[in-house]
């Protein structure tokens, strides 16, 4: 049986600062990365279907 999930701590001051920045940063990705993870999950998803 699964454990139960706990309770997402809540950030403040400082951690909480960072955090936002960090999400609020765009994040770069190669072309050629971007293609070759589309092209994996494609390959992945052929395999799932059957």
């Amino acid at each position: 049986m699964a454990r139960p999930i706990k309770e997402t701590p809540i950030l403040y001051g400082e951690d909480a600062r960072r955090f936002e920045e960090r999400m609020n940063e765009k994040r770069y990705e190669d072309p050629e990365k971007k293609a070759r993870r589309i092209r994996n999950y494609e390959m992945i998803m052929k395999i799932f279907e059957g």
